[in-house]
């Protein structure tokens, strides 16, 4: 998909690019071939060869932030989905678990243990997708952990809402039909109770919920980042190439970790009385 865009360079909007796709300017190649159009041959060349070198975040520091989801299927082989939990949201909250999945295996890190490996983990990926994560996951772990991630970034927030998909990461997955079997009743503020039950109690059944929780958040972007980019790339008006580029609907593997239903009811009661009080 991404070979066939042109709204990366300057002076190119969507209505400029749907009309040299009406020429038959569906590709860089094509494009430098022709004559008869204002785009600039070094913008061109430069495109093939920042994509020839697999630099998905040259191409994000041009496109608009509406289309950065056309990265997704050209590196989607180097690409890493993102989340973390935290202790809250206040100055002094800190990490205490990331989930990266590569659409292969879950990575865990937790605090304590190994969350110093993260860093480098991640940097061998080009392109990474969150949900809520350039308001949130980013600046969060460059604040806590010093951790600055430069890599092309989807933020799927921003994706399903064009599509008119809202609610969090948790509504959205409703909506779509993602569920997350066991982990129905948790939530954000769930996951900062399951923590707090884990170093309180030393439980270990709540430390495996929470990894349970957190992997499942990345398993299920993967999925949420497939359907936004087939609806995306349907609404794509002018692109007689689109249906060439529709992707199947992953394969969902296993959650490695497996929520404990005791740990599970105690964090949901808390959180309704906690709810209740402040009510």
């Amino acid at each position: 998909m991404l070979r066939h865009t042109f709204c990366h360079l300057s002076g190119v909007g969507e209505s400029v690019e749907r009309r040299l796709w009406a020429r038959g300017l569906t590709t860089w190649d094509a494009a430098l071939a022709a004559a008869g159009h204002r785009l600039s041959a070094d913008d061109l060349r430069a495109s093939a060869g920042q994509y020839e070198r697999g630099n998905p975040a040259w191409f994000a520091g041009l496109l608009p932030s509406s289309q950065l989801w056309r990265l997704f299927a050209d590196f989607r082989d180097r690409c890493a989905y993102l989340d973390i939990e935290t202790t809250g949201m206040g100055p002094s909250a800190h990490v205490t678990a990331i989930a990266v999945y590569d659409g292969h295996a879950v990575r865990t890190y937790v605090h304590g243990r190994n969350l110093d490996d993260f860093a480098a983990d991640v940097a061998g990926y080009r392109l990474l997708v969150t949900y809520n994560g350039k308001s949130f996951d980013l600046p969060f772990l460059e604040r806590d952990m010093g951790c600055r991630l430069t890599q092309a970034h989807i933020d799927l927030r921003y994706v399903l809402a064009s599509l008119g998909y809202r609610g969090g990461l948790k509504g959205c997955e409703r909506q779509l039909g993602v569920g997350r079997p066991g982990m129905e009743d948790l939530d954000g503020f769930a996951a900062v109770l399951l923590w707090q039950d884990f170093r309180r109690r030393g439980d270990a059944g709540a430390l495996e919920t929470l990894l349970a929780y957190n992997a499942q958040d990345v398993l299920n972007l993967e999925a949420l980042m497939v359907e936004a980019y087939n609806r995306k790339l349907s609404g794509l008006r002018g692109a007689p190439f689109a249906a060439d580029y529709r992707l199947p609907a992953p394969r969902l593997p296993a959650n490695p970790f497996r929520p404990d239903p005791e740990a599970v009811r105690r964090v949901v009661g808390l959180r309704q009385r906690f709810t209740y009080t402040r009510g």
